[in-house]
């Protein structure tokens, strides 16, 4: 409101000013002197009433970006984030925040200084039992910002957001299948107290509607309890003919199944699991290609790892359906169980590899595992 005023006054004082100044002019060109006069005594008036109003009423200060944030200003804000913050030069290195201190138990220099801190190369370093992510900005002379992540918190938060949305899933999935069970049963109490003869059916339609659920609840247990590993020697070659031999009796000639396994190839792996997981992609491709169509699997040993190629040539992931295909009971199957392709993930994962979609035309799955 005290800006406003003054705002007021300056224009209300400029356009006094101004009028003062015409009529002085029209007053001198007129001849009226004693209405210049007057104009003049005016128009002086204003001018000193504005520079005593100047000199004793200074407009307020307004603070510069530079005067709001003074060293301690910035040092209160850094302290509110969380993620510890570290500038390291040519002196070494120094906490700049509150949870950088904490993290080094120091009130500004860090000594010794870690290793994984001085070298600009590294990505990654264990502090006090705790695994960290480094990500460093650069800046001016050498200097660097580094922000300490705490990963195994980051995975925390991950793991509590894929088990809300499990919840979620497996919420709207029973919900879904209980709806028509108490509708039916509804109908059944209906048909028997009416002697109706559909009673019968009602009853086996409730009956198969409640394996339905329980084979859902059971798969469900299977992915949520998926035991400890125990890992063994495999002939990959031997375990290849198992699958094969379960893939004919399974899909029989409609479907054909082609292997590329060095005869001599081994994995330390837990069989049990393994086996699960490529016959839950093995199935997938089958499914996928249908009659008439064919499935491939190729396995490899190198470097420590071991990597299984399953391959069909059915009409392909569409490319808005590739970021869903992993999650939990998503499938786009009548019968599917949706949980095939999250399961051998979690088997690969748990032998520390992965299952990955590969970016190509034909479908084709990686599954990778650490020997």
């Amino acid at each position: 409101m005290a800006s406003e005023g003054r705002s007021l006054a300056t224009l209300a004082s400029g356009l006094a000013l101004a009028a003062g100044g015409a009529l002085l002019v029209l007053a001198w060109q007129a001849g009226l002197w004693a209405s210049a006069a007057g104009a003049l005594l005016v128009v002086l008036w204003i001018v000193g009433a504005s520079g005593w109003a100047a000199m004793h009423h200074p407009p307020p200060r307004i603070d510069t970006p530079a005067d709001a944030l003074d060293p301690l200003s910035v040092r209160l804000l850094l302290d509110q984030i969380p993620v510890p913050l570290v500038r390291v030069d040519a002196d070494g290195a120094r906490a700049i925040n509150r949870a950088a201190r904490t993290l080094f138990a120091t009130d500004e220099r860090i000594l010794p200084l870690p290793p994984a801190l001085a070298d600009r190369t590294e990505r990654s370093m264990r502090h006090e039992g705790r695994s960290l992510r480094i990500d460093a900005v650069e800046g001016r002379g050498g200097d660097r910002l580094v922000a300490l992540i705490d990963v195994e918190a980051e995975e925390r938060v991950a793991q509590d957001r894929a088990a809300d949305e499990m919840i979620d899933i497996l919420g709207h999935e029973l919900l879904n299948g209980l709806s028509p069970i108490v509708s039916l049963a509804d109908s059944a109490i209906t048909a028997a107290a009416a002697g109706h003869s559909s009673l019968t059916e009602i009853l086996a339609t409730l009956a198969r509607r409640i394996e339905g659920l329980e084979g859902f609840t059971r798969a469900y247990r299977a992915l949520a309890r998926l035991p400890a590993l125990v890992r063994a020697p495999v002939s990959l070659a031997e375990l290849g003919d198992d699958l094969a031999r379960l893939f004919a009796a399974r899909f029989g000639p409609g479907v054909t199944l082609t292997r590329s396994i060095s005869p001599d190839a081994t994995a330390t792996v837990d069989r049990d699991q393994m086996t699960q997981a490529i016959w839950a992609l093995l199935q997938n491709g089958a499914e996928a290609a249908g009659d008439g169509g064919s499935v491939s699997l190729a396995a490899t040993v190198a470097s420590g790892t071991l990597t299984l190629l399953v391959g069909d040539d059915g009409p392909g992931v569409a490319a808005d359906a590739r970021a869903r295909i992993f999650r939990p009971f998503h499938t786009s199957k009548p019968n599917g169980s949706g949980i095939g392709l999250t399961l051998a993930r979690r088997i690969a994962r748990n032998h520390g590899g992965d299952v990955t979609l590969e970016d190509e035309h034909a479908t084709r799955f990686r599954l990778t595992a650490t020997l």
